[in-house]
């Protein structure tokens, strides 16, 4: 996967090297998801599975994933949160 373009899911002018997820479209229908404190852990998935997910997030369907001051961790109503 050395070939692989990736993008880097930061801000701007965020300063450092992250942590940040990375993203890179593969050959076909391939969609690969990394962190840059990690990138030898690579994630895969489907455009169709991907574009699903981004819709989600523009729709606000994982914002109870985030606690009320913005930060992510685990949630106080019991619910498990992504790390």
């Amino acid at each position: 996967m050395t070939d692989l373009t990736w993008i880097r899911a930061a801000p701007e002018d965020a300063p450092g090297p992250g942590p940040w997820i990375e993203i890179a479209f593969g050959p076909g229908d391939n969609v690969h998801l990394r962190e840059t404190s990690d990138p030898d852990n690579i994630v895969t998935t489907t455009r169709t599975k991907w574009e699903a997910f981004t819709k989600g997030v523009r729709a606000g369907e994982f914002d109870h994933f985030a606690d009320p001051d913005g930060s992510i961790g685990p949630s106080t109503s019991g619910q498990a949160c992504i790390s």
